[in-house]
């Protein structure tokens, strides 16, 4: 059992998973000391508010897989989204020698944009003649791929073929928005292995390189909005390159104090943050917590922006790359510097 700094509400400690997400139509929130075998949202008794029929919750049920890998010469960030009637493949590559980003994307219906049910052993997959994208998980052995292409007039081609092999603990959370309303999230650090090619360019993942795998899985209010920042890699710790990763979010938590995702990854060792505030002005993001425990900047090089305005859904996406600097502090007060590191956040409000 961790010893957990005064600063982490007992409400995030870890308690071990149960067997199902809900329960008699409640949904059990908290932070889970691994991932969940059956999330079975859609047995939530009324998720969306007194008012909604039962069946509309498949209507409000978002569930995306992300697939992100940071490596010497650039940043990918690719997902798969299903947000019932509409769905989505993306694929973002950030070239840190340019400071420039191409994208692949591929509208579908809902139902052409498969997202795993759990990460045990499953599939996400999209299946489109110009993009073709599957990531195959098995963490229950601890691993998993990627593989697959896409094609844009503007950015022109990509391919993956990689292998991630976890070396963290998951982050795994339930975050009530309302009283039985759910964001169930589920995040790993890994080293990398493999490739991508963009327009013929190889690039071949190295001893440094590090994935992350974000599965999200939840009812969003009808407006809903968040701020995210991550990196992954390694730093200097002790003499020796460990691997390293963290995870910032300001989202409609009902309580931040109680029910975030926020954490350090430290090779095998995982760190709970306080909750944090995202201060942007323009290029320049601030992240900051009450306790000290987070100071970190974030100067964007490029931002690419998604604008989806489909019926009556509207999605307003900014993902920008760039530089990182300042701390974060582990448990026992060391603070980890981010300088020169790069990163990766969003800035996302949706109207579904």
């Amino acid at each position: 059992m961790a010893d957990y700094p005064e600063y982490i509400s007992e409400k995030r400690h870890l308690v071990p998973a149960p067997e199902k997400l809900v329960t008699g139509g409640k949904a059990t929130f908290g932070t889970f000391s691994g991932p969940l075998p059956e999330i079975n949202l859609l047995d939530s008794v009324k998720p969306c508010g007194k008012r909604m029929p039962a069946f509309m919750n498949k209507s409000r049920l978002t569930v995306w897989e992300a697939f992100e890998v940071s490596f010497k010469e650039g940043t990918i960030i690719s997902a798969v989204y299903n947000m019932n009637a509409i769905g989505f493949g993306i694929f973002v590559f950030f070239d840190k020698r340019s400071g420039k980003v191409r994208r692949w994307f591929q509208l579908e219906p809902g139902k052409k944009c498969i997202v795993a049910e759990n990460l045990l052993d499953s599939k996400t997959e999209i299946k489109n003649p110009d993009f073709d994208f599957t990531i195959t998980n098995c963490f229950k052995d601890g691993y998993a791929t990627a593989k697959g292409f896409g094609t844009d007039k503007k950015s022109g081609k990509f391919e993956i073929d990689m292998k991630i092999t976890s070396v963290s603990s998951p982050s795994v959370v339930n975050i009530p928005f309302d009283e039985n309303k759910s964001l169930y999230s589920q995040k790993e650090l890994f080293s990398a292995e493999g490739y991508i090619t963009v327009n013929g360019e190889k690039f071949v993942a190295d001893a440094d390189s590090a994935a992350i795998i974000d599965d999200h899985k939840g009812f969003y209010p009808f407006i809903a909005h968040y701020d995210w920042l991550t990196t992954m890699g390694k730093i200097n710790h002790g003499g020796k390159q460990e691997y390293f990763g963290f995870n910032l979010t300001h989202n409609q938590s009902i309580n931040q104090d109680d029910y975030n995702e926020n954490l350090i990854w430290l090779g095998d060792r995982q760190f709970l943050l306080p909750p944090v505030e995202f201060e942007k002005n323009g290029p320049k993001w601030h992240i900051s917590d009450a306790h000290g425990k987070v100071d970190v900047y974030f100067e964007i090089i490029d931002t690419y922006v998604m604008r989806v305005p489909v019926g009556g859904i509207c999605i307003d996406y900014k993902l920008p790359f760039g530089k990182l600097s300042g701390y974060l502090c582990g448990y026992d007060g060391e603070k980890y510097q981010l300088d020169g590191m790069y990163g990766v956040g969003e800035d996302k409000t949706t109207r579904i």
